[in-house]
């Protein structure tokens, strides 16, 4: 099982990992041995990730998640397919974990008097500044 919050928790046989081979440095290494790591999570089908999580999750994961809602994470960043697997691990578990986090509710305000008052008041500040700028008019005489 992995942990994601106190109540939340996915069992490891949800991921599904595919090895593939990696570009960038290293060489030989690099053609012959498939270091990166494709994670699939299959979020729409996990009974252990709440509805509200899992509608947070698809607006947060983006592009990342299929129609059918499985989410796909992608780790190459390292030379060794381990420590690309535990990153794509742990990429998974943060993404989960934003998505666990209710957001605030808002609650409209109004501006105080004194606020709009400031407002004003620093409105004819700069105003008084920008029209002292200005050429002078010659007056009639």
């Amino acid at each position: 099982m992995i942990r994601i919050t106190r109540s939340i928790a996915i069992d490891a046989s949800e991921i599904r990992e595919r090895f593939v081979r990696a570009g960038g440095p290293g060489g030989q290494h690099v053609n012959k041995v498939s270091t990166a790591v494709q994670l699939r999570f299959d979020a729409a089908a996990s009974p252990n990730l709440p509805d509200d999580v899992r509608r947070r999750l698809r607006s947060l994961a983006g592009r990342r998640m299929t129609a059918e809602g499985v989410l796909t994470i992608e780790a190459r960043r390292y030379r060794s397919q381990e420590r690309n697997r535990s990153d794509a691990v742990e990429r998974l578990v943060a993404l989960l974990r934003r998505a666990a986090v209710e957001p605030k509710a808002r609650r409209k305000t109004k501006p105080t008097r004194a606020s709009k008052e400031r407002r004003l008041e620093e409105k004819r500040r700069r105003s008084d500044a920008k029209r002292h700028r200005r050429r002078v008019q010659p007056s009639e005489e």
